[in-house]
């Protein structure tokens, strides 16, 4: 499991920071990096915290509620949290929602991103749902070609045929 450190501003009153390492087991410097810059996306008058309101409204109009449980739920608890959220209870959250996506629990929680309709498969429709979230153009036959690939009957992949090709070393 890896383990990293990132610096984190933290401000208190007058706005002198103070800089702390933020470590999270199972993510790189880069991985945490990437999560604080979508916190300071809603962070938007720099004081530290996000009010998950404002999360959850951000959230819904581009369009998580329905299409994602798994953020919706995430949203959820932090409203739990109370009126404010620091970077360490959003990273915290993130992690815990996630998992460590290298462990099968984690790639499971990935897997069932992918399958929304909770089918148990990721089939052509799961697929382009990702690709336009992602905002990839990909033509229906290029998605075909994936499926086919990755999908071990050449129809639909199952969370077994997921496993294994998140879990490849080289392709």
């Amino acid at each position: 499991m890896k383990k990293s450190g990132v610096q984190s501003q933290q401000k208190g009153l007058g706005g002198k920071g103070k800089t702390r390492a933020i470590e999270r087991p199972g993510l790189t410097e880069d991985e945490i990096e990437e999560i604080r810059e979508a916190f300071n996306l809603f962070d938007t008058d720099n004081s530290g915290t996000i009010d998950p309101k404002e999360l959850k409204a951000a959230m819904q109009s581009l369009g998580f509620e329905s299409k994602n449980p798994t953020i919706y739920q995430m949203i959820a608890d932090l409203e739990n949290e109370g009126p404010s959220i620091d970077f360490d209870t959003f990273l915290r959250a993130i992690t815990e929602k996630l998992g460590d996506k290298e462990t099968r629990g984690g790639i499971r929680k990935i897997f069932e991103l992918f399958d929304d309709d909770n089918s148990g498969s990721v089939n052509l429709n799961n697929l382009r749902r990702v690709a336009k979230e992602l905002g990839e153009t990909m033509t229906n036959d290029e998605l075909k070609e994936m499926l086919e690939r990755a999908a071990s009957d050449g129809g639909e992949i199952t969370f077994d045929d997921f496993y294994n090709i998140m879990t490849k070393k080289a392709f």
